[in-house]
């Protein structure tokens, strides 16, 4: 199923500086990855096209920062180093936060590791220094995954630009955020100053059909219909208006990360364009594919 569409999200502001200027939504299943996915990888073949098409056209409009987004156990950024590791899933694997990064650092959730994955993918060029601004933190973070000098919302380091790649950083939102702390991150994303990119990680119901990992919820289906048109259309609104309470039920782990996604476009202002590459629920779980750009 694929879609696009093209719309006015508010008064626009890209004159005045140039904030989000694209954004990405992929998901997160370990079985992305054809090492863990092993004899079944073919399986998700179409997904796996459809991500690198996502993120291609992410990386195309020039980024000076990509700015991966994805559910993790607090809220805020994640300083660097960091690495993702898919041992959990039986493989041994370490997924490096920025290429060429000097140790692991700080653990990467699920999410990030496979966001992390998706751009190795694409041979993104490390920074020439992948050293942190000195920046406090967005929301309140645990010490284990951020420290005090972690950088803000899509902090460049100084040499990145100068490198001529866009520095990459990585922030984690919590499941059950509010919409107060959903709405304090995606001002952070949209108030860089960069021309930021967003790499949203986030899956959809875990409830579709009697073996999926949540079993059969028969409301799964029309809230999975619903996030997909919301995708394909980038209707901020209807992204916004998820709720989190039914999300957590269906088990939508991308509920929180697409709201941050709506709320930074909203803030950027101007009119964007969404289009839906993938939407498929291959075992019970709903993956969406979606590239969004401002227009």
């Amino acid at each position: 199923m694929t879609g696009s569409a093209r719309r006015r999200t508010g008064d626009s502001r890209y004159g005045e500086r140039v904030p989000l200027v694209a954004a990405a939504v992929c998901p997160h299943p370990p079985l992305l990855v054809p090492e863990v996915a092993g004899s079944a990888a073919p399986e998700l073949d179409d997904l796996r096209a459809a991500c690198d098409a996502a993120v291609r056209r992410l990386l195309a409009v020039g980024p000076d920062s990509v700015v991966l987004l994805g559910t993790g156990p607090v809220t805020g950024p994640i300083r660097t180093p960091a690495t993702g590791s898919l041992q959990p899933w039986g493989v041994d694997l370490d997924v490096p936060l920025v290429p060429g990064q000097p140790d692991r650092g700080a653990v990467l959730p699920l999410s990030l590791t496979i966001g992390a994955w998706l751009l190795t993918r694409h041979e993104t060029p490390p920074p020439a220094s992948t050293v942190p601004t000195s920046t406090p933190p967005v929301g309140t973070p645990s010490t284990s995954a951020t420290s005090n000098s972690a950088p803000t919302v899509g902090a460049t380091p100084t040499s990145a630009t100068s490198a001529g790649a866009p520095a990459i950083t990585a922030v984690q939102v919590a499941a059950d955020a509010g919409p107060a702390e959903l709405a304090v991150l995606a001002d952070e994303v949209a108030a860089t100053g960069e021309r930021v990119a967003l790499l949203v990680l986030g899956d959809g119901s875990a409830c579709r059909g009697v073996t999926s990992p949540g079993y059969d919820d028969p409301r799964a289906l029309p809230y999975d219909q619903r996030v997909a048109a919301a995708l394909a259309d980038a209707d901020l609104d209807v992204l916004l208006d998820l709720d989190p309470a039914v999300s957590a039920e269906l088990k939508a782990a991308g509920r929180a990360p697409w709201q941050v996604l709506a709320g930074a476009a909203r803030a950027a202002g101007g009119g964007w364009r969404g289009e839906l590459l993938h939407h498929a629920a291959p075992y019970g779980v709903a993956y969406f594919v979606a590239s969004w750009e401002r227009v």
